[in-house]
């Protein structure tokens, strides 16, 4: 049985996302509306899950050369 909080997802507002990517808050919202970066709706704001930023940063990854 696991431990309580160990296996939880962390979210993210559009703000702490934006903050980490270093764009602007419509950039995410753009980015959530393109299907690009998957969130969930609660209420009137999104709440992206840290890996799915992890994900989205990876997948911009190229390999130079």
């Amino acid at each position: 049985m696991s431990q309580p909080g160990k296996d939880r997802v962390q979210f993210l507002t559009v703000a702490e996302v934006a903050r980490q990517l270093r764009v602007s808050n419509m950039t995410v919202y753009r980015l959530i509306n393109a299907g690009d970066l998957p969130a969930a709706r609660v209420g009137k704001s999104y709440r992206i899950a840290e890996g799915d930023v992890d994900r989205y940063i990876a997948q911009g990854y190229t390999q130079a050369g």
